[in-house]
C-alpha cells in the first residue's frame, strides 16, 4: 500500500494523479490476469441509520478500480447480486453493512452526494474488515465528492523480495511523498488500538471475577472443612497421613474450579455466534467483528480454572491438614 507520507489512515491520506501514475508505473508490479496489478482507490464516509435503532453510524465507502482491486483481494468473494458496473452509480455492499445498516440492503437504494446509488451486489471478505465496507467505481465516487485526489494505492509485486529495492526507491522519489507498507502491516497498525482497549478490558474483568472466583472457592472449601472435621479426625486416627488430607481437599478444590470452567465455558462459546460492532478509532467509521473461541483458548481458560480452584482451596486444605487429631476427633 502506498499513502501519503505522514498518514496514519487511507481517510487522511491524499495522492493525486500524477503520483498515481508515477506509482503504477514501477517495473515490480506483478501481471494479473487483466492486466497489472496496481489501483488507486479512495475513500470516503457516509452517514447511514441502523436498522434496529435508527441511530446514525459511519460507513466506509472505497472506491475501487475493477478487476484489479479484485484480483488483488482473494478474500473478498461475492455472495448475492453481482458487481457494479465501471461507470455507474451502483454499489456493491458487504455482507455486514447490508444487514445492519438501512438502504444497504440487496436492491435497496441510497441518497448521497447529490445522487442516487443502487446496491446491486453483496460481498463477502470473511472476518476482514472489508465486510464492513461498501465498494464503488471510484471515479464515480471522486466527481461525487468533488475530489481529484485518491486516497491511496495498492499494488502486488512480482517477488515479495522486491519490496524494500521498491519501498526505497519511492520513498525517496522527490515528486513522491509517499510512504509504502506491506498491506498485513498498515491493517495491523489500523486495528492495534482497538485491540490493546480490548485486550486491557479483558484483563481487567478477568482479574476482578478471578478474584471473585477464588474468594468464592475458598469461602466454600472452609465451610466442607468445617463441616467434616470429625471425618478428617477418623482419617488421621486411622492412619492416613496429613498429606493425603491436603491432597484429598486440594483435589475437591480443583474438581470444583473444574466445574465453574465449565458452566462459563457454555456461554462464551455462544460468542462465535454473535456479531458485535465499535467504531474504529482511524477511520472513524463502524467495524464489525466476532470472538473466536479456539482450542488454544479453551486449553487456557480450563488451566485458569483450574488454577482458581487450586489456590482457591489451599489455604482451607492445610487447615484441614493440621488439624489435630484429637481436637478433630472431639468435634461434633
Amino acid at each position: 500500500m502506498v499513502l501519503r507520507a505522514g498518514s496514519e489512515t487511507e481517510v487522511q491520506s491524499a495522492i493525486d494523479r500524477t503520483q498515481a501514475g508515477i506509482i503504477a508505473a514501477q517495473p515490480e508490479i506483478a501481471m494479473g490476469t487483466s492486466g497489472r496489478l496496481v489501483a488507486s482507490e479512495a475513500i470516503v464516509l457516509i452517514n447511514l441509520p441502523k436498522r434496529v435503532t435508527g441511530k446514525p453510524a459511519n460507513v466506509m465507502i472505497r472506491g475501487v478500480q475493477m478487476p484489479a482491486s479484485l484480483e488483488m483481494r482473494r478474500e473478498v468473494k461475492l455472495a448475492r447480486g453481482r458487481w457494479f458496473r465501471p461507470g455507474s452509480n451502483e454499489l456493491v455492499a458487504g455482507i455486514q453493512v447490508a444487514q445492519r445498516f438501512q438502504g444497504a440492503g440487496l436492491g435497496e437504494t441510497l441518497r448521497f452526494a447529490m445522487r442516487t446509488w443502487r446496491i446491486v451486489g453483496i460481498l463477502d471478505a470473511g472476518n476482514t474488515g472489508f465486510s464492513s465496507e461498501m465498494w464503488g467505481d471510484v471515479e464515480q465516487l471522486l466527481q461525487a465528492f468533488r475530489r481529484t485526489a485518491f486516497s491511496s494505492v495498492i499494488l502486488r509485486l512480482r517477488d515479495p523480495q522486491e519490496f524494500a529495492r521498491l519501498q526505497a526507491r519511492l520513498e525517496a522519489d522527490p515528486r513522491l511523498p509517499v510512504q509504502v507498507k506491506r498491506e498485513v502491516d498498515f491493517y495491523e497498525a489500523q486495528s492495534r488500538r482497538l485491540a490493546d482497549f480490548i485486550r486491557l478490558l479483558g484483563m481487567v474483568l478477568t482479574a476482578i471475577f478471578g478474584l471473585g472466583a477464588v474468594l468464592g472457592a475458598m469461602v466454600t472449601m472452609y465451610a466442607q472443612v468445617g463441616a467434616r472435621i470429625g471425618e478428617i479426625g477418623t482419617l488421621r486416627a486411622l492412619g492416613f497421613p496429613r498429606r493425603d488430607i491436603l491432597l484429598a481437599f486440594l483435589v475437591e478444590s480443583v474438581l470444583l474450579g473444574l466445574a465453574g470452567w465449565a458452566l462459563g465455558l457454555a456461554p462464551a462459546s455462544l460468542l462465535n455466534f454473535y456479531t458485535l460492532s465499535t467504531v474504529n478509532w482511524s477511520s472513524f467509521a463502524e467495524l464489525t467483528f466476532r470472538f473466536a473461541l479456539t482450542p488454544g483458548i479453551i486449553l487456557k481458560s480450563l488451566a485458569f480454572g483450574v488454577g482458581m480452584g487450586l489456590v482457591g482451596g489451599l489455604l482451607p486444605a492445610l487447615k484441614a491438614a493440621r488439624l489435630p487429631v484429637l481436637e478433630a476427633l472431639r468435634a461434633p
